[in-house]
């Protein structure tokens, strides 16, 4: 992690050299864009600080790749809160995302504790969108359903199960994909097969956030194999999350940019 971290230090840019008018616009104003807290966060940052001091404890059902701090099934919702939640700033990003390319129909693969469930909500209920965020792990899912309920977002739609099963099921209902935010299991082959579950239902305009794009060689790999896909048109890779595009009248180019 920390020798790839250099390497996209090497290789990150920034506007200097942004020849594309799609990529220099979105990272000017959208990504590095320096946005004050989106209204009606604050209680999220709240919340994220009370669970940061919480002693509760959480028996776990993980279906993905696990956890590189906390081994076992029982887990301190401190230390959930503080390591398997993206932080504010790429909460923030997220949700300018989202009211950017006004996003309808939201999915979110791995719902944790709902914090930057909860980002996404925020900007689904100024877009009038729906959001659809699938959790594994029922104990995992019922927490965070209390958070979403206290934060005011319990129109949220947690799926719970395996992914392997509940996505398909769930896309299969929607009329089109807007925006995906993958951050569930961070292997090489289940991401590449919830990219391809999802496939089908985008449109010209439909935007995937990868999370974790270095997390592992299997995440770097699969990073690798997606920005290779025929249907990918652009990918912006920030180091923590990396940006997906299928505009077709774009020509298909590869960013490394610093966040």
């Amino acid at each position: 992690m920390i020798a790839a971290y250099f390497r996209y230090l090497w290789r990150a840019g920034n506007l200097h050299g942004l020849h594309s008018p799609f990529v220099y616009a979105l990272y000017r104003d959208i990504i590095r864009h320096r946005h004050p807290a989106p209204p009606g966060t604050s209680p999220i940052e709240t919340l994220r600080q009370s669970l940061l001091r919480s002693k509760q404890s959480l028996t776990v059902t993980d279906l993905g790749a696990g956890s590189r701090r906390s081994t076992g099934n029982v887990r301190a919702v401190s230390t959930m809160a503080r390591n398997a939640q993206k932080p504010a700033r790429y909460a923030w990003l997220l949700h300018r995302l989202a009211l950017h390319f006004n996003a309808g129909y939201v999915l979110e693969l791995g719902t944790s504790l709902g914090l930057t469930t909860a980002y996404l909500a925020n900007a689904a209920a100024q877009t009038s969108g729906q959001l659809y965020s699938f959790e594994g792990c029922p104990n995992t899912a019922t927490l965070a359903r209390s958070h979403l309920n206290q934060l005011g977002y319990s129109d949220v739609n947690i799926v719970v199960g395996n992914l392997d099963d509940t996505l398909a099921e769930t896309v299969a209902t929607l009329p089109r994909i807007d925006l995906v935010f993958f951050d569930a299991n961070h292997r090489y082959e289940p991401t590449v097969q919830y990219f391809m579950t999802c496939l089908p239902f985008i449109h010209n305009d439909t935007l995937f956030i990868f999370d974790d794009i270095h997390w592992s060689a299997g995440m770097e790999q699969a990073w690798e194999a997606i920005k290779a896909h025929p249907a990918v048109q652009v990918t912006i890779d920030l180091f923590g999350v990396g940006l997906v595009f299928f505009r077709r009248e774009q020509p298909k180019q590869h960013f490394v940019l610093r966040f």
